[in-house]
């Protein structure tokens, strides 16, 4: 009788931080939630927007960024930044995509390095 009680009270017990744990978890959740709407709404940066970027290397980028009515291309780097030009929103529109950027490798790495092989020097 004695070991059939501890049981059940272990089992009440598991219960019991599994739903103290599963408490914790949803109040965590609908706090992150809240706070990232609050956040949301009272953002101070109402006139910038960044538009896309493009990453050259790993510390450097060229962003395009909304500034009130006008777009800057600028060019991040590790310590710095720099305004490569100015653009209109015509201008940004226009800017084609080119088929070519958004296509995808699928040649394997057998082929790509059978046409590396070529370009080395003979021995």
């Amino acid at each position: 009788m004695v070991v059939l009680t501890s049981t059940f009270e272990s089992f009440f017990q598991m219960l019991g931080v599994l739903a103290v744990f599963v408490f914790v978890l949803v109040i965590t959740y609908l706090t992150t939630r809240w706070i990232a709407s609050y956040q949301k709404e009272h953002s101070f940066n109402r006139n910038l927007e960044l538009v896309e970027t493009l990453k050259i290397t790993p510390n450097k980028y060229v962003q395009i960024v909304r500034a009130g009515e006008e777009y800057l291309v600028i060019a991040i780097g590790k310590d710095e930044v720099q305004l490569l030009t100015r653009l209109t929103e015509e201008q940004l529109t226009e800017i084609p995509v080119s088929s070519q950027s958004m296509s995808v490798s699928t040649e394997g790495f057998k082929e790509i390095f059978e046409r590396l092989k070529k370009h080395l020097p003979k021995k």
